[in-house]
């Protein structure tokens, strides 16, 4: 689709992106103010907003990317928060992360990005954008079948209230995007999405008037919060900045030198596990929108967007920034790939965190009708990631260990621990599954490729039949 859509058509583009991304965005906030810090989710709005513009910038507005609260830096919030070096702590972490970017992007401009595809091939980046879908799955499932809860357990937080609503958004979203209208198939997830929150109001009202929790799977809480004593700051309220808390906080958390070098070993090889998902990320993206954009705009102008405006985005709403999955299914879905239209959303994630009544909407959709909404968009980039491999010979044994180490390490959900989280209990340092397999997949790469001058997984068909 051409870059500079109209302008009717950019608003709606950039609202359905937006819609796509909220909710994963807002949910890492309301994560961290639960491990004991508070975390603002129109502070993050704003913050992703900006993040995503740094990103346009850096990119020459050469790649339609959107940038949102990452999940993988949870276990680093968690262990800076339980070692007592509050807010400024997730900053200065953050900030850390973000320069490996920057020292990795300075790198590629020095010695250029080939040695991307040679050592991360089809055979490995295809596995990888595919369990990227896949192993955001189990999230989805648990809002279709719990609406969010802690848990979903039979009988106690199984719901089949929340299930008939996230497949009927799910199912308005197929019909939208496959029987609809040519200007419907431009938006079916506003319109699944919309669908959804209907029948999950119709049955929360039948549930309250009969008395019925079990059918009550939307909640009235955030409206009630916000306008039962009503005020100015009702309509209109400033986000409440990440940085302002830290200011705030006067010397409550005191940070010395092996405060911040305990901080930087937190947070920096999460920035080197980042790298996976942006390299698999804008490999996805490339094959959508039919260009590769690890050599245009340059993977070192993509890393240092991305570095750059998750500072800036932690900086403002307490969350690092990363690509998201999401927007890129949005872009496959509905074949708009305009960066204006990915910059009109992040503009107007900035402008609406400050409007009070829509980020109270946006917490009121019930997670069951995201839920939906995610069957769609994480299958996607699951299948993104399969259709990369219809290149790869799987008759060839080499490129086979290849995929297998990978998806079987990945969905099996191995991952190295180091150390112990004060507050979880569990690992102080998670090298995730996703990097995990990616490590695997690589060093399997290496060995059955040695001595060749291939320099991947990928051969041919003539190739294989030559040996």
């Amino acid at each position: 689709m051409a870059d500079k859509p109209k302008f009717s058509k950019t608003l709606v583009f950039a609202f359905q992106q937006m819609i796509a991304i909220m909710a994963a965005t807002l949910l890492v906030p309301m994560l961290v103010s639960g491990y004991g810090l508070e975390a603002d989710v129109a502070a993050a709005l704003f913050g992703a907003g900006i993040g995503t513009i740094v990103y346009l910038l850096f990119t020459k507005r050469r790649s339609p990317v959107f940038l949102g609260s990452s999940f993988t830096f949870l276990g680093a919030y968690a262990a800076s928060i339980g070692q007592n070096y509050g807010y400024w702590g997730i900053i200065i972490g953050v900030t850390f992360a973000g320069l490996v970017y920057v020292v990795i992007a300075l790198f590629v401009r020095l010695i250029g990005s080939g040695w991307v595809n040679k050592l991360m091939p089809p055979a490995i980046i295809g596995p990888i954008v595919a369990l990227i879908g896949l192993s955001l799955s189990g999230t989805a499932t648990s809002w279709i079948m719990g609406n969010g809860a802690a848990e979903v357990v039979y009988t106690e937080t199984y719901n089949w209230v929340s299930i008939i609503c996230a497949l009927f958004t799910f199912f308005m979203i197929v019909v939208a995007s496959v029987k609809g209208s040519k200007r419907v198939k431009l938006i079916p997830f506003i319109i699944g999405i919309s669908a959804g929150y209907a029948l999950a109001l119709i049955f929360t009202l039948i549930g309250m008037a009969c008395g019925n929790t079990y059918l009550q799977v939307l909640s009235f809480q955030p409206f009630i919060d916000t306008f039962s004593n009503f005020s100015f700051t009702s309509i209109i309220d400033y986000p409440k900045f990440f940085f302002l808390k830290a200011i705030q906080s006067n010397g409550q958390y005191p940070l010395d030198a092996a405060a911040i070098g305990n901080i930087a070993m937190i947070y920096v090889p999460i920035g080197v596990v980042e790298l996976a998902q942006h390299i698999a990320d804008h490999k996805n993206l490339g094959s959508i929108i039919n260009r590769d954009l690890i050599t245009d705009p340059g993977l070192d102008k993509t890393l240092l967007g991305d570095g750059v405006g998750s500072i800036v985005g932690a900086f403002f709403g307490g969350c690092a920034n990363t690509t998201y999955g999401e927007s890129i299914a949005c872009v496959a879905i509905t074949g708009n790939a305009s960066v204006v239209s990915i910059l009109t959303a992040a503009l107007g994630c900035m402008v609406l965190s400050f409007f009070t009544p829509f980020v109270v909407l946006i917490n009121s959709i019930p997670k069951c009708v995201m839920g939906g909404a995610c069957i769609a968009l994480y299958g996607f980039i699951a299948v993104s990631g399969l259709q990369m491999l219809h290149k790869v010979d799987l008759g060839d044994s080499r490129n086979l260990f290849v995929v297998s180490a990978i998806l079987v390490c990945g969905i099996g959900g191995l991952y190295f621990g180091f150390g112990r989280n004060p507050i979880t209990g569990g690992a102080l340092l998670n090298i995730t599954s996703l990097a995990v397999a990616l490590i695997v997949g690589i060093v399997t790469n290496l060995i059955v490729h040695s001595g060749k001058s291939s320099g991947g997984a990928e051969s041919t068909e003539s190739e294989s039949k030559k040996e």
